[in-house]
């Protein structure tokens, strides 16, 4: 009785090998096949530069105490522009005027008055 208690034990064990065999072989084999495309991966530092604001001119509406935009130049292109007219609660989008590489913008005052313009501060990125 206990030969045959032994050999069903080993026969389970040797069961279980091939099954986690099986396995490690399947798994081998799916892992072989995954492909990779080509990819980058980089780190680096490069100098960040201001823009100079100049030309600065606002325009008032119809209503002298609001102002309606404020048109400005930049020293060099950008591609996105926003202005703050209230120490950065409110930002509006500039658009350039004429040609892009002329560097001129003009932004929308968003009905501000004057009394509350505290400084003018130009966001601009390439």
């Amino acid at each position: 009785m206990r030969t045959f208690h032994i050999r069903r034990m080993n026969l389970r064990l040797l069961i279980a090998l091939a099954i986690i065999a099986i396995l490690a072989t399947a798994a081998y084999g799916f892992a072989a096949s995954n492909t990779v495309g080509a990819s980058r991966a980089g780190d680096g530092s490069g100098a960040i530069s201001g823009y100079t604001v100049s030309n600065i001119t606002y325009t008032v509406a119809s209503d002298p105490t609001i102002l309606s935009s404020v048109q400005f130049h930049l020293d060099d292109t950008a591609t996105t522009v926003k202005a703050t007219l209230d120490g950065a609660t409110t930002w509006v989008d500039c658009t350039a005027v004429g040609v892009s590489t002329d560097n001129n913008w003009t932004c929308s005052a968003s009905g501000a008055t004057v009394k509350s313009v505290t400084r003018l501060r130009v966001v601009a990125t390439q």
